[in-house]
């Protein structure tokens, strides 16, 4: 093995003359730990929300998107379904239809975003996951049901246990009105049940079968605005999503999950690395007990500094047998943070240690990723090195100090 490194190895686990280096070593190797085990905690948070928000939009997005690159809507003829059907990695296909429209029960009245579905669609979103209360049911016999969002439930006051009344759609009509004529459609739905998923879709939406949204807004039969298209599991979406172009061809976008919601999930990943760079930060204030813990041991050391360099040790030995010391540090303080973090991880599983009160989950979601423990193993390193490279240079030209000893 490496002569620097042993002696670097004895000089970092040997008994110290002054029980203050032990100490002052001890708080830099636990400092790096607890530095560590937050790095890795804050990016399972992170990867954690992610992991949840995902699984919520599966609730209600589709795993892929077609929609009419101009224009808002487009005649469900001129994209072949059953052409689609036939990829192998094609589950299910759904045809959807959305518009804004303006919603009355019983005196509370809101805008919102009225969405007409196939029957399809109920495989395709798996909404039955995220009812609330009431069902899935966008229609009864001759009636028009509705699925509605929590939070539009809660500004309108919807009753699903009220089998009597109605929500008032109002829509825009989509042709010129005489002087005398209501410039508005007027059509009704009974509310059979509400669903929760993300406040970006509960305070907005209200879920309808497809022939009430293509008649309230006066679109002939087959006029819809978006295919959604669950894939089967297992299947690589990027793959997906060129076979799809090819065969939508460049008057349609064919968007999966992630472009759907490209802006908020960048934000969620930048505020994850912000997050990961504040920690980084405050681990600066760990060297300063890292660089005062070498300089300590560097001052107990000189006579083995003489020693070794009466025996021809130059000054890159010196420097390099004190970086070692850093490394070792940081890496002792790093396998160390590590299990921390695994154990915290393991327990929160098992305990829920961080509950969320009034949230979809009981705790704070968490997930490991292996590419942060490679980042994060990568910046103590570093973080190591760096914060050791002066008090190793130190100790390489201390000789002339010795000499006068």
């Amino acid at each position: 093995m490496n002569l620097g490194f042993n002696i670097a190895k004895r000089y970092f686990f040997g008994k110290k003359s002054t029980n203050a280096i032990n100490i002052i070593t001890a708080i830099s190797v636990l400092g790096v730990a607890i530095g560590t085990a937050v790095l890795l905690l804050i990016a399972s948070v992170f990867n954690g929300f992610e992991d949840l928000i995902q699984s919520l939009y599966s609730s209600f997005q589709p795993d892929i998107s077609i929609r009419a690159a101009e224009g808002k809507v487009f005649k469900d003829k001129e994209i072949s379904l059953s052409e689609l059907e036939k990829l192998e990695y094609i589950d299910s296909a759904s045809k959807t239809l959305e518009e804004i429209a303006f919603f009355e029960y019983k005196g509370g009245q809101d805008f919102g975003i009225i969405k007409g579905v196939d029957e399809n669609w109920r495989t395709v979103s798996q909404l039955d996951s995220v009812i609330y209360e009431g069902k899935y049911q966008v229609k009864n016999g001759s009636r028009n049901m509705a699925i509605v969002g929590y939070g539009m439930r809660n500004k309108l006051g919807v009753s699903v246990s009220d089998k009597f009344s109605e929500i008032s759609v109002f829509m825009l009509k989509n042709r010129k009105v005489g002087p005398l004529e209501k410039p508005f459609k007027k059509q009704y739905l009974y509310p059979a049940g509400t669903f929760v998923i993300q406040q970006q879709f509960d305070e907005k939406y209200i879920i309808s079968n497809l022939e009430f949204a293509q008649k309230l807004r006066g679109y002939k039969e087959g006029e819809i605005s978006q295919i959604e298209i669950r894939l089967k599991e297992g299947t690589h979406t990027e793959t997906a999503l060129q076979n799809i172009q090819k065969i939508v061809g460049n008057r349609f976008e064919v968007k999966d999950r992630y472009r759907q919601n490209e802006a908020f999930f960048k934000l969620m990943k930048v505020e994850k690395w912000l997050g990961f760079a504040i920690t980084g930060l405050a681990m600066v204030l760990v060297a300063i007990n890292l660089v005062g813990c070498m300089f300590m041991l560097i001052h107990e050391k000189k006579k083995d500094i003489a020693t070794l360099k009466a025996m021809g040790a130059d000054n890159n030995f010196i420097k390099r047998i004190f970086l070692n010391v850093g490394m070792l540090m940081c890496g002792i303080g790093m396998i160390v943070g590590i299990i921390i973090a695994i154990c915290f991880y393991a327990a929160h599983k098992t305990f829920n240690l961080i509950p969320m009160e009034g949230f979809i989950v009981d705790a704070y979601p968490m997930s490991f990723r292996l590419f942060d423990f490679v980042v994060t193993i990568i910046f103590v390193l570093i973080f190591g090195y760096l914060f050791s490279l002066y008090p190793a240079q130190r100790a390489a030209n201390t000789k002339s100090l010795i000499r006068n000893d």
